[in-house]
């Protein structure tokens, strides 16, 4: 399967077409959003020794109907019965066997994880971001989880939209990845700068003005991360699979 290779730039425009594209309806891209990140946070609340197991495994599924909400957003379609499942309904296999790579690829990030930190970190510490060895570790696990990203980031729209084989969607993914690493930058550094950087210039400000104005932003920057950024993010992602295997046809970028 062929995969353009894109100028760095155009990792910045996918968080920039994901916005536009949540405009569309956001509605929509904001309630499988939120619907995706509860069942993750239920699920792992609920059964914390299940969860890990059986969440790879749905992973795939979760993260197309997510999509075909940005893609129906993207064609401007309405939302039909089973429009959601696209993808999904008649494919249950091939998704489950990508489920299974998920869970295999989970279990390598984090026996890898705890063979470098040896067992130290924990994902509940990250609360304390003010912590400097803490901050230094969750960058070493950003920088860890890199190749699963681009190993991991298109095989759902790839597995359900496009027919590749679970394998051979991750092998596509990471190659595509790696041919577009400048582009994929780009956009990591975006997402940090809306994610990160202004939200913590924005806190840092309000800090300064007062105790009881800190606290107000600290309320507006989340529900502005769960109900703006998350959706775009999603959004984008979409965008960023369109814009290296399916590009429009009168796209000359």
């Amino acid at each position: 399967m062929q995969a353009r290779r894109l100028p760095a730039p155009r990792g910045a425009f996918w968080l920039v077409a994901g916005y536009r594209l949540f405009r569309r309806n956001p509605p929509l891209l904001t309630a499988l959003t939120l619907t995706y990140l509860l069942i993750v946070q239920v699920g792992v609340r609920l059964s914390p020794e299940v969860t890990p197991f059986l969440l790879p495994l749905a992973l795939p599924a979760m993260v197309l109907i997510v999509a075909n909400g940005a893609r129906i957003a993207d064609q401007g379609n309405r939302l039909l019965p089973g429009s959601l499942l696209h993808g999904i309904k008649g494919n249950g296999v091939p998704m489950l066997r990508l489920g299974g790579l998920h869970l295999i690829g989970a279990f390598v990030f984090i026996g890898i994880v705890l063979l470098i930190e040896n067992g130290g970190v924990q994902l509940g510490d990250f609360d304390k971001v003010e912590d400097p060895e803490l901050l230094l570790a969750l960058s070493r696990l950003l920088l860890l989880a890199i190749p699963f990203l681009m190993a991991f980031l298109f095989p759902p729209y790839l597995t359900g939209w496009d027919g590749v084989p679970a394998a051979k969607a991750v092998f596509f993914s990471f190659v595509a990845c790696l041919r577009n690493w400048r582009a994929l930058a780009f956009y990591i550094l975006a997402v940090g700068a809306f994610s990160i950087v202004l939200p913590g210039l924005v806190l840092i400000l309000a800090g300064q003005i007062s105790p009881a104005a800190s606290q107000v932003m600290q309320v507006v920057v989340r529900v502005l991360m769960v109900f703006l950024l998350a959706p775009v993010l999603s959004a984008s992602v979409y965008v960023g699979y369109r814009d290296i295997f399916h590009p429009p046809t009168d796209e000359h970028a």
